[in-house]
């Protein structure tokens, strides 16, 4: 059985702070993100053309955190204060002691930075030392190579792909790959991961 996701909670570094998303956040997220093709490219939502079209998703998502199936967090670069893109927890499951870190959509100025690095330290963190979960996994379009690769720069382990699982925003059907970390190897990536964000 899966259980309701843990109530929100703002979790900050240095770099960024993961907060609650709200529908306030909307002009920031277009002002950094905005249609973007390559950002979108992935996402199963069609590329947004206005702000308004942008905010019918993230109705969408905040439905999910109402519902609760979903913690959604906007991404807010701490040198900017603005908001940079959006992360968060899902399938959580206490019995099972699993939960899925997904949803995730950035900025093209933010790929490759402190932000990925840091927001995925700081949801692995509270998953496994505050949430004691013993497996956080990750699923991205088979296709992806861009999130493939950030994945497995987090120290997570490829687990293989189930085929026709999802439909992208083109309607085509897509291969997933899964991806995942147990709590045994969270100790040696959290060390990496704080070393790479000291090292700049």
């Amino acid at each position: 059985m899966t259980a309701k996701l843990p109530a929100p909670v703002t979790l900050t570094g240095r770099h960024v702070r993961l907060e609650p998303l709200v529908r306030d956040h909307l002009a920031d997220l277009w002002a950094t993100v905005g249609p973007d093709p390559d950002v979108w490219r992935w996402i199963p939502f069609a590329a947004p053309t206005n702000e308004e079209e942008l905010g019918a998703i993230l109705d969408i998502r905040l439905a999910e955190v109402a519902a609760g199936t979903a913690v959604k967090f906007a991404v807010i670069d701490l040198e900017s204060g603005r908001a940079v893109g959006v992360t968060g927890y899902y399938a959580f499951n206490a019995e099972d002691e699993l939960v899925e870190i997904g949803g995730t959509w950035y900025a093209r100025s933010a790929w490759r930075t402190a932000v990925n690095t840091e927001s995925k330290l700081l949801l692995l963190t509270y998953a496994f030392e505050e949430l004691g979960m013993g497996r956080v996994f990750w699923k991205t379009d088979a296709l992806n190579d861009r999130s493939r690769n950030a994945i497995l720069r987090l120290g997570a382990q490829y687990e293989g792909v189930h085929r026709r699982e999802k439909r992208r925003a083109t309607g085509v059907w897509r291969d997933t790959a899964y991806f995942s970390m147990l709590r045994d190897e969270w100790p040696a990536a959290r060390e990496r991961l704080t070393e790479r964000l000291a090292a700049g």
